[in-house]
């Protein structure tokens, strides 16, 4: 690069930059409503009681294992939408959104038996009595709410593939909102109510979830917005081509988002063998984790959805760029959380729990989060761009071999010293953690140079294309 030719790339960084800035920090903001569910549901039951926070934790891995998978199918929307919308295609938006409604009601089914029959998954965790039973209640309720759930999700891809973020944001802060006052009163009891500890968590969120998803179809009726793509104009019965190319697209990329997530949840299924309290302090570093990723996945979501639309309006090397600049930007920006964790992680745990010895456990769980935060940013953004391109089978299995190979394999080795000689600090579920770090690690760096090559393939291609129109 020329000395010339610096300002103007330092000038197109900041561009795209600002251009996901915009389109991110809706997402973000909503992102982080919705996690704020869990946070709010870890610190009001730890007050609860330690048995119903470890039900909480497990119950939690459970379930968000079976909605992620099922949300991530629906997902395959988002690309499809932001593609047609790119290339002004209106009409195949609205055909999509009537093709995903169906297919949403289809896994309503899947997801409302695995939520609502989890003894099988249970019995890996060998909990007691106790914690079994809590845990079981828990997500029976929250199998009711899952129908509204996946109708909000389509809402989710459609709105944010247009450009409209804002629109489900509003929908999630306000659901937030009325998330503390349900809380307090489900989980402490009132008002002629018994106290429900953890079920009562689950119960707010099951009558929020169906104000969210009636919401969500009326403003597909109503706005003017979506007049354009028709929606809701006309009855059709689910089409077979078009339930092929979701699930074409949507089933790896469900199938990414059930490896990622299935490795917490085996995480938390092999750590409940430590007992309560490691199970609590893990449930903290858990939901920390989770809230981290929130930035790296909304800048992920919203540069996926800028790089679909330029690669619909057939401009590849300006998607490219723009991807990049998005990787960059969530890790710079991953490295900043990271710092502020490791200096403030004591009254980060205080904030979770008042309990010493769950905080004695959580405390080493929660350094190691400040690190795999960093590789964590690295692998959504890269996974998400290659979204755009319609890339999905390779990550997958980048996936499956990082996380569920190197980071619960190695951990469960780690773990519980299957070989012996493992070092004391590397046992339990430290060593859980630190062979999840590392996945992330492979995972991350595998799917950056794999959209490096990928990328440049396609822009190289498309400029290919345009030089024999030309000529």
């Amino acid at each position: 690069m020329t000395p010339t030719d610096r300002p103007a790339r330092h000038a197109t960084l900041f561009a795209d930059m600002r251009k996901i800035a915009v389109l991110a920090w809706p997402v973000l903001i909503g992102q982080l409503a919705i996690i704020a569910f869990g946070v709010i549901d870890t610190a009001m039951v730890g007050r609860y009681s330690a048995t119903d926070l470890a039900a909480l934790g497990l119950g939690a891995s459970i379930y968000v294992s079976i909605y992620i998978a099922l949300t991530g199918i629906l997902t395959a929307l988002q690309p499809m939408v932001g593609i047609s919308y790119g290339a002004g295609r209106h009409g195949e938006i609205g055909e999509d959104v009537r093709q995903a409604l169906w297919l949403a009601a289809a896994l309503t089914v899947i997801g409302f038996l695995l939520l609502y029959f989890p003894t099988p998954l249970l019995q890996l965790a060998h909990a007691p009595g106790a914690l079994r039973e809590r845990t079981v209640a828990y997500l029976q309720i929250l199998a009711f709410g899952l129908p509204a759930s996946l109708v909000f999700r389509v809402y989710s891809a459609l709105t944010t593939a247009v450009g409209q973020p804002r629109l489900v944001m509003f929908l999630q802060v306000g659901a937030l909102a009325l998330k503390i006052p349900l809380n307090l009163w489900l989980i402490f009891g009132g008002l002629g109510v018994p106290a429900a500890g953890g079920p009562g968590c689950a119960l707010a969120s099951t009558v929020l979830n169906w104000l969210l998803g009636g919401t969500a179809v009326l403003l597909l009726a109503r706005l003017d917005l979506f007049r354009p793509f028709a929606i809701f104009s006309r009855f059709c019965w689910p089409v077979r081509r078009r339930q092929l190319a979701l699930l074409k697209l949507g089933i790896p990329m469900g199938a990414s988002y059930l490896i990622e997530v299935t490795s917490y949840t085996f995480m938390a299924l092999f750590i409940a063998r430590f007992g309560t309290t490691t199970l609590a302090g893990h449930q903290i570093a858990a939901n920390l984790g989770a809230v981290l990723y929130m930035t790296p996945l909304s800048i992920g979501i919203a540069t996926s959805t800028l790089a679909a639309r330029a690669l619909g309006a057939q401009h590849d090397a300006a998607a490219r760029t723009l991807a990049r600049h998005g990787i960059v930007m969530a890790c710079a920006i991953a490295c900043c959380f990271s710092a502020i964790v490791l200096v403030l992680r004591p009254l980060i745990v205080a904030g979770y729990t008042t309990d010493e010895h769950v905080a004695s456990a959580a405390l080493p769980l929660v350094l190691i989060v400040a690190l795999y935060h960093i590789f964590d940013a690295l692998q959504i953004t890269s996974a998400f761009v290659l979204r755009a391109y319609r890339i999905v089978l390779v990550p997958t299995a980048i996936y499956a071999i990082a996380l569920w190979g190197v980071g619960l394999g190695g951990g469960y080795l780690l773990g519980f010293d299957v070989g012996g000689g493992v070092p004391m600090w590397l046992t339990g579920a430290r060593g859980f953690w630190v062979a999840n770090t590392l996945s992330l690690a492979v995972a991350g760096l595998g799917l950056l140079f794999y959209w490096h090559s990928v990328s440049a393939r396609a822009a190289g291609t498309a400029d290919a294309q345009r030089d024999d129109v030309r000529t």
